[in-house]
């Protein structure tokens, strides 16, 4: 907006924009190497005590030895986006122009996919600096639809992530999120309004509202984020990508999650019931009750051929007897 090479000077461009003259000199300054260590030690922590305030972490990192006073560690809280979590009054208001709409998901049971989807944001540290990751995750399979990754928290990354989400997964019938600005802003609120899409929004400070987003939050960082140190932004758009997909691809198979031991035990109950079919060969057999391990189409001389089980029929495994002959 201000143009240096204009004829009119920069004060008079500065005054007719509203803002400072001194502004048009100002060069941000990097983050150093030691705030952004405690950056990412309060992030550590902010995920293990979410309701620790400034003062708390304050004293965490005194006790680790972090000489830090109770001002910093609230700037860096501003910086990274993250408070405390613990009900409050209602002190603060939405921003000018940005409507709050209710939570909508209280007592409501969850039974189908694109019946729900969330979406939120969190900070992601780097090896020099950091960057923003959002995410959209459907309630029902607990997938990730889309994700974006940002050095900024505007809302265009946000639009892009739901953007996505709607050209591969269709439209759900809520969506929700918090109360950050980006969410309550006419252009993200307008696009879900747009596609006849119900908003919810949780109660201000109440994580818990938004479980599972937080949920992924915490295996993102503690399974991919704290285990390496990003370079650069296409580094970490690359790595924490590769994760999703990895999570995305495998979560019914992935071991020690809830959908890993229901796609276990639906498995396991199939495969106690099943009919068994003899293949035919000259010898006289033999029996034996263990179940199939393979089903052999060319006989092996002197090896079992072993009968072929079918998941078609309920007959109780427990009463089975499986015939096994022996080719010549």
């Amino acid at each position: 907006m201000i143009d240096r090479g204009h004829r009119l000077p920069l004060s008079r461009q500065a005054e007719l924009l509203g803002i400072s003259r001194g502004s048009l000199y100002y060069e941000p300054c990097r983050v150093s190497a030691g705030d952004l260590a405690i950056m990412r030690r309060i992030d550590e922590l902010h995920l293990d005590h979410p309701f620790a305030g400034s003062r708390m972490l304050r004293d965490l990192l005194r006790g680790e030895g972090i000489a830090i006073g109770r001002e910093k560690v609230t700037k860096i809280m501003r910086r990274m986006g993250i408070e405390a979590m613990y009900r409050r009054p209602h002190t603060s208001r939405p921003a000018d122009g940005h409507k709050v709409f209710p939570y909508l998901l209280r007592g409501m049971t969850i039974e189908r996919p694109n019946q729900v989807w969330a979406m939120d944001i969190t900070y992601i540290p780097m090896a020099r600096g950091f960057v923003y990751l959002t995410a959209v995750v459907d309630w029902f399979s607990r997938r990730v639809l889309s994700w974006r990754v940002s050095n900024s928290m505007d809302i265009d990354f946000c639009l892009n992530a739901i953007d996505e989400a709607f050209a591969r997964c269709g439209r759900p019938e809520i969506f929700n999120t918090d109360q950050g600005s980006q969410f309550t802003s006419a252009a993200f609120t307008g696009r879900l309004s747009e596609n006849a899409i119900k908003i919810s929004m949780n109660g201000r400070g109440s994580w818990h509202d938004n479980v599972f987003v937080e949920r992924l939050w915490r295996s993102v960082k503690y399974e991919e984020v704290y285990l390496r140190a990003y370079d650069s932004v296409a580094e970490a758009r690359s790595s924490i990508g590769s994760y999703l997909a990895f999570t995305t691809a495998n979560s019914t198979l992935r071991p020690g999650t809830a959908a890993f031991w229901s796609t276990t035990r639906r498995r396991s109950r199939s495969a106690l019931w099943f009919t068994p079919t003899v293949t035919s060969c000259s010898k006289a057999p033999t029996i034996s009750t263990s179940m199939p391990k393979a089903i052999c189409s060319s006989p092996i001389p002197g090896e079992p051929v072993q009968a072929q089980a079918r998941l078609t029929a309920r007959v109780p495994f427990t009463n089975i007897r499986m015939t096994v002959f022996y080719a010549e």
